[in-house]
Parts: structure tokens; C-alpha cells; sequence
């Protein structure tokens, strides 16, 4: 048979038939086997390849509590995109001064020993480079204003400010504020997409609210951290700074300083400023300036480039128990007025030595750095409520503050009476040091200038009486010195075992 014959033949046809019915059916079962492999659906039996998420299996309260921490993910992601851009690095030089060094530390010392001295030279100056953060917080036309610590941008020299998208712009200094430690710098722009933070109300923070720190620790820009508002209304801040600091445990480091503390809106509530560290490094101890302290500084600097205090006229002093009892006053409420200065607006308004003031303006007072904040921004001219406790009750002042003067506030010769006591059973002292049986209070200071170092008084002595009446404990002295019938005041002290009587202050 030919070779064309069998092609048509009936067999031939049958086992093409069949052939290519064999190789659909693999077809077939391949294109089943892979849509059930994708689908994780397949016979009984078979092998399912999709690997399960743990939220598949999860029980329903562990599903619960992730969609919530997804939320609380979700509320920090936008919290960073949103402050982000408006929180900027500092790039600072500072021109330092420092002296220059004598011969004899040159290099030869070492072989050929002391040689004369060259004189004193002048102070060499050199360029220090430093690097900080900073926030946006006010724009005006072309001009972009950014407020930052004092410390930071304070003494420079040149500035440039680099924000979070590369963009980098010629700062120079508003203002500056070494009180609160806050500066104000500006740079130029046409540029429309600049992002202005949003300012938050701080004394509505609590302990263990959110905290989330945006700044440039170590140069790494734009870092974000978070934490909690470990506590607040902290004291005693560095460069004898008046701010009540926030604290948190939010990381802070080096390169944060004038960067954000956000709540958890967005909304910026603190300006990081410093940290307690035995490493220098950040162990969950960093402090913000709160940002209702900064914003009538923030306003005075950006429309007068300086910060007008109000000015009461008092010097305040911290007080140990043992003196607060013998006042008859609580430890824990007020600021203790050590000073009035003469012709002050305190003077004219009946202030007196050794007043508490234990409200000042409807705001209870309980620390003299609240005292300072609350009379510092108040504006000169303006009349201000005062309630002091006072020889055992309280009294009521109205005084018209004044524009504060650091030169008129830095003359002690003003200030009367300039000798500060404490009570002889203050656990300061060291009582095998006092003479026995003596009764009376101790000095624990004299201002120079002042009445009591006109007269002789002196550090570490005892007075014991005043005008020749007793002084028995701190309310006496007080009670005497401030006599208006007293024209003139004498004290009597214990000196090292000898009783001495001072020269005669004649008041005026």
C-alpha cells in the first residue's frame, strides 16, 4: 500500500484520534492541577500551597487587639507625614574665642624644659561648626520663620536651614531669648510648599499621654521617635533656664535640640531642649520647653527681634521646711520674696521681705520659676492681683508692672534687705557647728552692695536680735526688719562664740 493510502486509512485516522485525545486530556489536568494550586482548592486530599496569614487562625480577641495596634500605627504614620516637613536641621558656625597658649606648653618644653614665658597674647578665634533642629511655625509673605533653642542658633555666625526634602536655604537670627533658651531664625522663598507646623495647647498635656520626637539626633535627619509624657512641670533646667520642662522618654540625643515634641494629633505641645545622661547619650530622661512658654516669646522676637519681660521687683528664693514652718507657711505652696528692690513696682504696690506669694493673677503659685514665667509675660502697664501670706494671714496686692531692665534687675545695692536667713534647725546645717543654747536665725548670705553688707553683716553669722528685740526664729526677724515705725535698723549677731552689733542702716 502507498504511503498516501495509509495517511487515509481508516486505522491510521483512529490513531490520530486517539492520540491527540490523550494529549488534551494531560492538557486538561495540568491547567486544573495549577488554577487549584493558586486557589488553594484542589481534591480531597490534596495539598494546599498558599501559605496562611496569622490572622486567619488568630482568635478573635488576639484580631481585636491588633486591628488596634494598626490603628495606633496608622495615627504615628500620619503624625509623621504630616510633621515631617515642617521639622527642619540647623546648620550653625559659631565664631569661638579661645586663649592662645604660652610658650612653655610648646612642643620643646618637653626636650629643653621651662623656658621664659612669651607675654599674654590675644585670644585666637576659630570657626566651631554645630548642628541642631528646628520648626516651622509662621510664614510671612517670602519669609519662613523657625524657632529653635538659643544654644542652638544663639551665638552664630552663619546659618543654614535644610529641609526634610533636601532643599537647603540662608537662615540668619530673628532673636534670641537665654532665659527660656529659644531663638527665632528666617530664611527667604518663593517657594509655596513650605509646611507650617501646627501649634498645640501644652497645659492640656497629661502624664502618659503619647510623645513622639521629630528632630536630627547625631545628624541622622528627620529621625522619629516615640514614647509617653513621663512627667511635667520640671525645674531647674541647665543655664539656670525658667522653663517648666516636659519630660519624656521619648529618644532624645544630640542634634534634637529645637526639634518637635508632638501629642498624638500632630499638634507640636514642647520644644526638646535637653537631656539628664551620665553617657551623653539618650537613657529615656529628655525635657521639652512647652510650647505655651514659647509663643509670646515667638511673637516678641518675630515682631520687635526682642522679649519684653514684665518686671515686678522682687528677688525670690528657694526655702527649706524648717524656715517655711517658721514662717507659718506650706513648704509645698509659694515663692518666698528674699528681696524687694527699692522704688520697684513690688516696693510701690506693699510688697515686703519674706512675703510668700501664693497667688499671682488667679494662677496658685507653687515654685518661684512659675512666678517668673507668670510676671515675665505679663505686659508692662498691667495691673496684677497678688495674694501673699504675710505674719500669718494672707494679704491681698495690686501692683502695675514694669518693663524688666537686666541691668536695673542685676544692682543689688537696690534690693533690701540683701541678708538672706534660714532657720537654725535647717537640715543644711551642721548643727555641731552652732553655738549651743543660742537662739536666733543664721545668714546664709550677704549681698555686697545691699544694706545688711553696708552695715557689717556677714555670711555664717547668727542674728539674734534686731533693734535690740529678740529674734527667735525667722517670723521675728521678718516681723522687725520690715517695722515701719523703725527708722533705722541695727543687728546683733553671734560671730563664732562673740556677740557683735552692727552699724545702724538709716531707711529712707
Amino acid at each position: 500500500m502507498s504511503l498516501v493510502k495509509k495517511l487515509y486509512s481508516r486505522n491510521f485516522f483512529i490513531f490520530n484520534l486517539v492520540l491527540v485525545g490523550v494529549l488534551v486530556g494531560f492538557a486538561l489536568a495540568y491547567t486544573g492541577f495549577s488554577t487549584a494550586a493558586r486557589h488553594g482548592a484542589g481534591a480531597p486530599g490534596s495539598v494546599t500551597l498558599k501559605a496562611e496569614s496569622p490572622m486567619d487562625t488568630a482568635p478573635p480577641d488576639v484580631k481585636a487587639a491588633l486591628a488596634q495596634a494598626e490603628a495606633v500605627q496608622t495615627a504615628f504614620r500620619y503624625v509623621a507625614a504630616k510633621a515631617l516637613p515642617s521639622v527642619v536641621e540647623i546648620n550653625v558656625t559659631e565664631t569661638v574665642k579661645a586663649q592662645a597658649t604660652p610658650q612653655d606648653q610648646l612642643p620643646w618644653r618637653f626636650f629643653f624644659g621651662p623656658q621664659d614665658q612669651a607675654p599674654d597674647q590675644a585670644p585666637q578665634q576659630f570657626q566651631e561648626r554645630g548642628l541642631g533642629s528646628g520648626i516651622i511655625i509662621r510664614r510671612d509673605g517670602k519669609t519662613v520663620y523657625v524657632v529653635t533653642n538659643n544654644h542652638v542658633a544663639g551665638a552664630a555666625t552663619s546659618i543654614s536651614v535644610l529641609l526634610n526634602d533636601g532643599r537647603e536655604f540662608k537662615g540668619s537670627l530673628v532673636g534670641k531669648d537665654d532665659r527660656k533658651d529659644l531663638a527665632v531664625v528666617k530664611f527667604e522663598t518663593d517657594a509655596q510648599d513650605i509646611s507650617v507646623a501646627t501649634l498645640g495647647d501644652s497645659s492640656s498635656l497629661k502624664v502618659g499621654d503619647w510623645a513622639i520626637a521629630i528632630g536630627n539626633p547625631l545628624a541622622l535627619m528627620s529621625s522619629v521617635t516615640t514614647g509617653i509624657v513621663s512627667a511635667l512641670g520640671r525645674t531647674n533646667g541647665p543655664d539656670n533656664n525658667i522653663n517648666d520642662f516636659i519630660q519624656t522618654d521619648a529618644s532624645i540625643n544630640k542634634g534634637n535640640s529645637g526639634g518637635a515634641l508632638l501629642n498624638i494629633r500632630g499638634e507640636v505641645v514642647g520644644i526638646n531642649t535637653w537631656i539628664a545622661s551620665p553617657t551623653g547619650g539618650s537613657i529615656g530622661l529628655g525635657f521639652a520647653i512647652p510650647i505655651n512658654n514659647a509663643k509670646k516669646v515667638i511673637d516678641d522676637l518675630v515682631s520687635k527681634g526682642v522679649v519684653e519681660y514684665g518686671w515686678l521687683g522682687v528677688s525670690l528664693m528657694d526655702i527649706d521646711k524648717a524656715t517655711a514652718i517658721e514662717l507659718g507657711s506650706d513648704p509645698k505652696k509659694g515663692a518666698f520674696t528674699a528681696h524687694v528692690f527699692k522704688s520697684s513696682p513690688a516696693d510701690k504696690g506693699g510688697f515686703l521681705p519674706g512675703d510668700v506669694v501664693l497667688n499671682a493673677n488667679g494662677a496658685d503659685i507653687t515654685s518661684l520659676n512659675q512666678l517668673v514665667r507668670i510676671v515675665g509675660d505679663l505686659p508692662a502697664g498691667k495691673t496684677a492681683d497678688f495674694t501673699v501670706f504675710r505674719d500669718g494671714k494672707t494679704t491681698r496686692l495690686k501692683v502695675v508692672i514694669e518693663p524688666r531692665s537686666p541691668k536695673v534687675a542685676a544692682d543689688d545695692g537696690s534690693l533690701y534687705p540683701g541678708v538672706a536667713v534660714v532657720s537654725l534647725n535647717s537640715e543644711d546645717l551642721d548643727k555641731t557647728k552652732l553655738p549651743k543654747g543660742v537662739k536666733g536665725v543664721f545668714v546664709a548670705n550677704v549681698l555686697p552692695k545691699s544694706p545688711a553688707g553696708t552695715v557689717g553683716l556677714q555670711a555664717e553669722d547668727i542674728i539674734t536680735a534686731v533693734n535690740s528685740s529678740a529674734v527667735n526664729n525667722v517670723r521675728d526677724f521678718y516681723h522687725l526688719i520690715n517695722d515701719p515705725s523703725a527708722k533705722q535698723i541695727a543687728f546683733t549677731v553671734n560671730r563664732g562664740g562673740t556677740v557683735v552689733t552692727t552699724l545702724a542702716y538709716v531707711r529712707k
